[in-house]
């Protein structure tokens, strides 16, 4: 692939997508099915070459992440089912190739599990939750696309009051941090090319 190599920026809301520059984006609304099926039907109408995508998330009180750090997402896990894996995935991982590129990239962001669920506080297992990040990964998934999720920490999930949550910080950050993701992403696509 060359450096004009398709990627498709995903986020729920527009405040958490940057101006485009040489990608393209998607509102995939908020929750997982929306997202899942906003994505697939991107994928479907304009196939990318890779999917990133970013958003905010909140973080367990206990790993007392600061407001706007930044959260690289190794697995997409759906904490909403609860059935058994030969029915539906409850997990999906990262591309290898972007995991290892967004690392680079953010050498001090940690890389963990990120929960996906349709309501607040309804992961388990997780120290960080979304509400949208296994409806992407799995659409990109099911159609062959290398895909991967960043997240900016806007709050602690026990915290009720959203009024103390900091979305501002949150969506500066992830908006802010978009191009050089991009341009991550695009690089590895295009080493992994050449050495195909």
């Amino acid at each position: 692939m060359s450096n004009g190599a398709r990627i498709l920026v995903v986020a729920a809301t527009a405040r958490e997508l940057a101006t485009p520059d040489g990608w393209h984006t998607l509102l995939c609304g908020v929750g997982p099915v929306e997202a899942a099926a906003r994505t697939a039907a991107a994928i479907a109408a304009w196939p990318p070459a890779a999917i990133l995508h970013v958003g905010i998330a909140g973080a367990r009180r206990a790993r007392a992440f600061a407001p706007a750090s930044l959260v690289i997402g190794s697995e997409a896990r759906y904490c909403d089912a609860n059935v058994p894996t030969q029915w539906a995935p409850g997990s999906v991982h990262a591309s290898v190739t972007l995991l290892h590129a967004v690392q680079r990239a953010l050498p001090n962001a940690p890389t963990l599990t990120i929960g996906t669920s349709a309501r607040v506080g309804g992961t388990v297992h997780c120290d960080v939750e979304a509400m949208e990040g296994f409806g992407v990964l799995r659409a990109a998934q099911l159609a062959g696309v290398p895909a991967i999720e960043v997240r900016a920490i806007s709050n602690d999930i026990e915290e009720t009051d959203r009024a103390r949550w900091h979305f501002d910080a949150a969506f500066a950050a992830i908006t802010a941090v978009t191009p050089q993701l991009v341009h991550a992403v695009r690089e590895a696509l295009t080493d992994a090319s050449a050495h195909a």
